[in-house]
């Protein structure tokens, strides 16, 4: 690529985008008054708009950059997992939204104050701050990929990727910072839209790339096994299988939309139960097909570069980009990509100074939603958010790993706790606080040595016997797993503490 690859029409392009949606958030922030209206909207978002607005958020730029290099990698597998996605959407809507519509809640943990205790909702708030800040890291690192490769050309690579960081965050915390959920959820859409629209286009390009156009394509990755989508096979190593797919998939969603913050204050933002539901089972649709259109991307990138190998995966779609998109079009695209990531980054900061303002400060501090100074602490905790997850992206390493694994590795490794605690609070009804809290220390220790089991064992030889089971778990069954030593381990604890009390 070279320095005039990226015209000014392409400048002009991204610069528009970037300016009009700061401009936007800004604008629809302009009337709020409230911590209520700043967190949630004051419940006012009509449900297709909550429904995109989940699927923007849930998929950003992960989907874009990685997902096609699973596809070039691999094969359609990864839609086992997405179809999980749908069956666990059905479980949150029927099981726990109604729960949190009944308190007229803004974050999703007050849910467990209200059935254990001050102590476990400020606990869970720690681990789910703690959890979002690594993955939203993470989602900004990926979209600053193809940001570096464009502006490659006229600066030194050891600034590259800081430089196109910093750009991201700083507009993103701009507009989340004065317009809240409100201007969360509507500059989503015109996000979500960007970036879909952006996906066809490279279907479109690759299939104009081809001699016989996507017959042709198709054929050639049939040939080489790359349309195969099941895989039966019942081993735990294994990520892409029905099994790991519909259980591991089905209790990822669980807990991604019942139990994250994240997801959870989009939908309490939502007129009433009926839409949020709507919502949130309408989201696990669009988003099977938005993962099978960005799958295709990958398989026509797969037959346009012959299999050729990459540096990373998650440069392969952005080396298209940058190398093949027209002028114009190539500007779109970079837009569609910075869209992906900014909706994801805007909803992270916004969860993350909720549940910092609701479920610590307010606590703490005595003051209630409607008091201005928790109006004016809320959005200062957005601004420090911002600063914290934009210097965790500075810190990510590159690697040879796609960033839609590592972000989704990260997300599981406290999910299950965090589901596993709402599981309790739900169907065991002798669990107290301590065994809330027990269960989801517990589940988040086994975790960590399930994730870690394979560099421990290698580093450590004389562990690699005790820890061989676990070396080789694949992502998918983290919150399986996960939530079923949670609920395991607290329900000893009630009825440890039962005995103990008798005696």
């Amino acid at each position: 690529m070279t320095a005039s690859r990226f015209s000014f029409l392409d400048l002009l392009v991204l610069v528009t985008y970037l300016a009009g949606t700061t401009a936007l958030g800004v604008w629809l922030g302009r009337n709020q008054k409230s911590s209520t209206d700043y967190f949630v909207a004051d419940r006012s978002i009509p449900w297709w708009a909550v429904m995109f607005s989940v699927v923007a958020s849930e998929t950003s730029a992960l989907t874009f950059i990685s997902i096609p290099g699973l596809a070039y990698l691999g094969d359609l597998g990864f839609l086992q997992v997405v179809a999980g996605y749908i069956l666990g959407r059905i479980v949150v809507a029927y099981v726990l939204l109604p729960r949190y519509f009944e308190g007229q809640l803004v974050t999703a943990y007050s849910l467990l104050e209200t059935r254990f205790g001050g102590m476990t909702r400020r606990f869970t708030s720690l681990v789910f701050m703690a959890t979002r800040a690594l993955a939203d890291a993470v989602r900004v690192f990926a979209t600053a990929i193809p940001i570096a490769l464009i502006i490659g050309p006229v600066m030194p690579r050891e600034y590259l990727m800081p430089t196109a960081i910093l750009v991201l965050g700083l507009l993103t915390v701009v507009y989340t910072y004065r317009g809240g959920m409100r201007a969360v959820v509507w500059t989503e859409l015109v996000q979500a839209g960007i970036y879909v629209a952006g996906g066809i286009s490279a279907v479109v390009l690759l299939g104009q790339s081809a001699p016989d156009g996507w017959h042709g394509i198709l054929q050639h990755v049939g040939e080489a096994g790359k349309l195969h989508l099941l895989d039966f096979a019942t081993s735990i190593d294994k990520p892409h299988t029905i099994f790991a797919g519909l259980l591991g998939g089905g209790f990822l969603s669980m807990a991604s939309h019942g139990a994250d913050q994240l997801i959870v204050q989009r939908l309490l933002s939502a007129r009433s139960l009926r839409d949020a539901q709507r919502a949130i089972i309408g989201s696990g649709i669009v988003v099977f097909v938005q993962f099978a259109l960005f799958l295709t991307v990958g398989l026509g990138l797969w037959s346009f570069y012959q299999g050729r190998a990459f540096d990373t995966p998650d440069a392969i779609f952005p080396t298209f980009i940058v190398e093949q998109m027209p002028n114009g079009l190539l500007g779109l695209i970079v837009a569609a990509v910075v869209a992906a990531t900014m909706s994801t980054h805007s909803g992270a900061i916004n969860a993350l100074a909720a549940t910092t303002t609701h479920d610590i400060y307010m606590p703490l501090s005595g003051r209630t939603a409607d008091d201005p100074r928790t109006f004016k602490m809320g959005r200062i905790f957005a601004l420090l958010w911002g600063v914290v997850l934009t210097g965790g992206a500075l810190l990510f390493p590159e690697g040879r790993t796609p960033v839609v694994v590592i972000a989704l590795s990260i997300a599981s490794f406290t999910y299950g706790a965090l589901l596993g605690g709402f599981f309790l609070g739900i169907f065991v009804k002798r669990a107290r606080q301590r065994d809330a809290i027990a269960g989801m220390t517990v589940g988040i220790l086994s975790m960590a040595l399930i994730v870690f089991a394979k560099p421990l064992a290698a580093a450590y030889p004389w562990l690699e016997a005790a820890l061989g089971p676990f070396a080789n778990v694949a992502w998918p069954w983290y919150v399986l797993i996960g939530t079923t030593i949670t609920v395991s381990a607290g329900t000893a604890s009630s009825f440890l503490g039962a005995r103990s009390a008798q005696t």
